[in-house]
C-alpha cells in the first residue's frame, strides 16, 4: 500500500487523490475488493478527472468546495442542508413591468410560516414556501440550474400569487443564482451517492468505475480545511499559498515516510446526506487552526529559511523550505495525516454503501478496458487541461 502513491511533484488535487482512491480500495469486503483491486489503476488515474473537468465547464468548480462561512458562523444554521432548499433561499427571482419598473419576491416569516412575497404598492400578496412556491420553484427552476440565464413565464407567476394579468402586469420575470458561487460541495456529494447507487445497481461497469473515481474526488475535497471557507488560499490573511502547503507540500515530505493508512473496514452510512455535512463541518473546524498556526510560526520562524527552490521536472519553483515544513508539520499535530486517513475510510464506506443500496449485485466482472469513445473523450479533456484555461474558482 505504501507504494500507491504518485510521484511527489504533483498536489492533493492529483498526488492525494489518487492516492486516497487507491487506498480506499482496502476498506472493502471480500465481495468488493477483487473487482476494485482489477481496476485499481483506472480508480487511481481517473481520481483526477474532475480536477481536469475544471477545463471544460464553468459548472464544475463549485463542486469541489463550499464557502461556508459566506453564510454565517458555526454551526451555519442560515444554510439548509436540503438543496432546493438552499438553492431556494439564495435565489433571486423578479420580474420587469411594461412601465419599466422592477419587482422583487420577497421571503418573510408571518407567524412562524415563511411565505414568498409580492409587494405591488398597495400591499403585499404572498405564497406558502412550504407548498406553492417550492413546487413552482422545483417545476420552473431547477431543471434551469446549468442554462447561463434562468427564465421565468409571467403567467406562471401569476398563478403562483393567484392574480390576473391586470392585477400582475408583466412584461419579462428572471431568476438569478446567488449561492452557487460559494460552492455546493455538500450538496453534491449525495448525488454522487445516488449516481454510483444506480451504476451498481444497473451492473454498468464504465459507469461504476468513473462515478467511485470521481466521487472519491469530491470526498477527499471535502476533508480539506481549506475548501470550506472564503479564505481558502489565505489570500484575506496575507497568507497565499497556504492551500498548497497544507495540501501538497507537507503529504509529499511526510505521507510516506510517516503516516500510518491502515483505517480498518468501511462502514455502511445510513445517512449519507448527513454524514457528508458532517465531514465538511469537521473541516471547517480546522480552519482557524490552519491559518493561525501558519500565521505565528513564519512570525518566528528565520524569514530566509521559508522559502526555498527546487528542481521539479527540468523546472525551478519556489516552495516551502523542508524544515519549515517540518516545523509546520510538526505543530499541526497529525492533522494532515488525520484528514487523510478519514478521506480514505469515508471513500470506502461510500462505495460500500451505494453497493448494499444497490442490492449487493455480483462483482465478478473482468477488468475494464476503456472504449475508443471513451479514450477519445479523455484525450479531448488533456487538451483543455493543457490550453491552461481553467473556468470558475482556482484550485487554489
Amino acid at each position: 500500500m505504501l507504494l500507491a502513491g504518485a510521484a511527489p511533484s504533483e498536489r492533493w488535487g492529483f498526488w492525494g487523490h489518487r492516492r486516497i482512491n487507491r487506498l480506499a480500495v482496502f476498506t472493502l469486503p471480500p465481495e468488493m475488493i477483487p473487482f476494485f483491486k482489477q481496476n485499481i489503476e483506472y480508480l487511481t488515474e481517473h481520481a483526477v478527472d474532475p480536477d481536469k473537468r475544471r477545463y471544460a465547464t464553468r459548472h464544475e468548480a463549485v463542486r469541489h468546495y463550499i464557502d461556508i462561512d459566506h453564510w454565517g458562523k458555526a454551526p451555519f444554521p442560515e444554510v439548509p442542508r436540503n438543496w432546493t432548499d438552499a438553492l431556494m433561499k439564495f435565489t433571486e427571482v423578479g420580474l420587469l413591468q411594461p412601465s419599466g419598473d422592477t419587482l422583487l419576491l420577497s421571503r418573510d416569516t408571518v407567524d412562524g410560516r415563511v411565505l414568498i412575497s409580492l409587494d405591488l404598492g398597495a400591499g403585499k400578496v404572498q405564497a406558502p414556501y412550504a407548498s406553492a412556491y417550492r413546487s413552482f420553484f422545483q417545476e420552473n427552476l431547477m431543471p434551469q440550474y446549468y442554462e447561463d440565464e434562468w427564465r421565468v413565464d409571467c403567467d406562471t407567476l401569476r398563478e403562483l400569487f393567484g392574480l390576473s394579468a391586470e392585477a400582475l402586469p408583466c412584461a419579462s420575470a428572471y431568476a438569478v443564482d446567488h449561492f452557487s458561487e460559494y460552492g455546493i460541495l455538500p450538496y453534491h456529494l449525495p448525488v454522487m451517492q445516488r449516481r454510483l447507487t444506480e451504476a451498481f445497481r444497473r451492473k454498468d461497469v464504465p459507469a461504476i468505475l468513473r462515478t467511485a473515481a470521481e466521487f472519491g474526488h469530491y470526498i477527499g475535497d471535502g476533508h480539506v480545511p481549506l475548501h470550506t471557507t472564503e479564505n481558502y488560499n489565505g489570500q484575506l490573511t496575507n497568507q497565499v499559498g497556504i492551500h498548497a502547503f497544507w495540501e501538497s507540500r507537507i503529504p509529499e515530505l511526510f505521507a510516506d515516510r510517516e503516516y500510518d493508512y491502515f483505517v480498518g473496514k468501511a462502514d455502511y452510512i445510513a445517512d449519507p446526506n448527513a454524514y457528508y455535512w458532517e465531514v465538511v463541518l469537521a473541516s471547517h473546524a480546522l480552519v482557524d487552526s490552519v491559518l493561525h498556526i501558519e500565521r505565528e510560526l513564519s512570525e518566528t520562524f528565520p524569514e530566509d529559511k521559508q522559502y526555498c527552490y527546487e528542481e521539479r521536472l527540468g523546472r525551478t519553483i519556489r516552495t516551502q523550505c523542508k524544515e519549515y515544513a517540518a516545523a509546520y508539520h510538526r505543530r499541526l499535530s497529525g492533522m494532515v495525516e488525520q484528514r487523510l486517513r478519514d478521506a480514505v475510510h469515508a471513500i470506502g464506506s461510500a462505495w460500500y454503501t451505494a453497493w448494499v443500496d444497490a442490492g449487493q449485485p455480483d462483482l465478478n466482472i473482468d477488468r475494464y478496458e476503456l472504449s475508443p469513445g471513451e479514450a477519445e473523450e479523455l484525450r479531448a479533456l488533456e487538451e483543455r487541461v493543457q490550453s491552461g484555461k481553467q473556468q470558475g474558482r482556482a484550485h487554489e
